[in-house]
């Protein structure tokens, strides 16, 4: 009896300070072996104002396609130094050739003069592009290559490799963005996912739940934006072991001194 009261007790105290439910943990959870998911909110980044983009135009004239192509532009920096008498520059070659999406959503292209992109994917962008050197007589069937410059998300929190990561796909997902930065440690709360995008001059924020599979694919924030700000909070046994002194009444270390008390007094009681 005293054996059984024992083992009891300590069996009650190893369940309140076991780990979080695995149903916390495991990223979405509702989808089968094999089950076919459409595509939801499908949302392809589109050009914005302060956007960069490289634009390549290539043509069968190679006069035409230089003139229908950004210059690139190398220029040295560093100083001068002498040795032996003779002067040399310590320098590195810096290249630019990028459009800049302006605060109207217009790029001024060469030989074209403004066009309005903002609110185009890559491949539209591309194929406008195309169509209007076509319309002027500008040029037979041209081949044009759009490709973002600067389009980034920015992830913190509680991942393995906070920081800005590039985004060269046009449909990327939250997962896939998360993914880059290593993924998130295990005291990161996955079904709270903060996601802040600037949409046309507002701020929005989206809050995203990783471990229901069909939620998170309906979600505005499923595909990432440029300049998506993605948070990963902490879970709570996280939060308490940043208290002053870690061992406040909800903290793990109470528990297990709470469980080793109790242990120790059973067996005075009852020996």
């Amino acid at each position: 009896m005293k054996k059984t009261l024992i083992a009891l007790i300590s069996m009650t105290i190893v369940a309140l300070t076991g780990c979080r439910a695995p149903k916390d943990i495991t990223y979405m959870q509702g989808w089968d072996d094999a089950e076919v998911h459409a595509a939801i909110n499908l949302n392809s980044i589109k050009a914005q104002p302060d956007d960069k983009l490289s634009i390549a135009v290539n043509t069968d004239n190679p006069v035409l396609s230089e003139s229908l192509n950004l210059p690139t532009f190398s220029h040295r920096i560093g100083q001068e130094q002498y040795k032996n008498g003779n002067m040399s520059i310590t320098s590195q070659s810096q290249t630019m050739s990028f459009y800049t999406v302006d605060p109207r959503g217009y790029i001024n292209f060469p030989l074209l003069g403004e066009i309005h992109i903002a609110g185009m994917t890559r491949s539209e962008i591309a194929a406008h592009i195309t169509e209007q050197l076509e319309a002027q007589n500008i040029a037979k069937h041209p081949v044009v290559i759009v490709e973002w410059a600067n389009v980034g998300v920015t992830i913190s929190g509680e991942v393995l490799q906070p920081g800005r990561y590039a985004v060269s796909r046009d449909a990327m997902t939250l997962p896939e963005a998360l993914g880059m930065a290593g993924d998130l440690t295990i005291q990161g709360l996955r079904t709270n996912i903060l996601v802040v995008r600037q949409e046309g001059g507002k701020t929005t924020s989206y809050r995203v739940d990783l471990t229901d599979g069909e939620a998170l694919q309906k979600s505005p924030a499923y595909y990432v934006r440029q300049n998506d700000y993605i948070y990963v909070e902490p879970n709570s046994m996280k939060k308490r072991s940043a208290t002053v002194n870690g061992n406040n009444v909800l903290s793990a270390s109470f528990w297990v001194s709470i469980a080793s008390l109790l242990t120790s007094i059973a067996v005075l009681v009852f020996k």
